[in-house]
């Protein structure tokens, strides 16, 4: 026969289960961490994506290219995040012309470096900065 205390104690345990089943759930699982080549797929749509965004978000007059990628991590948790070190500079196209064009040099010389945090559904395509960081080289 069940003694009377066990019952609520029994409730209490099963609550305190689902409580911590349900914190474990909202938790990010890192699973990996790893340096990669920015010529690889994701990463170089994210370059692209970035660097386009960048220059719709900005309030300079000309559009900046990437000269030189300093290191780009691949985040795996629950998500694929790229974490993006970047050198930029602002290149002779007004910000519409997103063309290949040459960088400013003299007065007009502007280099910047950015960290840039992106968030990516590489089956979708779809990107999300979550965290931008620029500043003066």
């Amino acid at each position: 026969m069940a003694r009377p205390w066990q019952a609520p104690r029994l409730l209490l345990t099963i609550l305190v289960a689902l409580v911590a089943v349900t914190y474990q759930g909202r938790r990010k699982t890192l699973m990996s961490i790893q340096e990669v080549s920015a010529v690889e797929e994701p990463v170089a749509g994210t370059l692209r994506y970035v660097i386009k965004e960048y220059n719709k978000q900005s309030e300079d007059k000309y559009s900046f290219r990437i000269l030189r990628v300093l290191k780009i991590l691949k985040k795996v948790t629950d998500h694929l995040e790229f974490h993006m070190n970047l050198e930029m500079q602002r290149t002779t196209c007004l910000r519409a012309n997103d063309s290949n064009c040459d960088f400013q040099t003299g007065e007009l010389y502007k280099q910047i470096q950015c960290l840039f945090v992106v968030v990516v559904d590489p089956w979708l395509e779809k990107y999300k900065i979550v965290n931008k960081n620029c500043s003066s080289v």
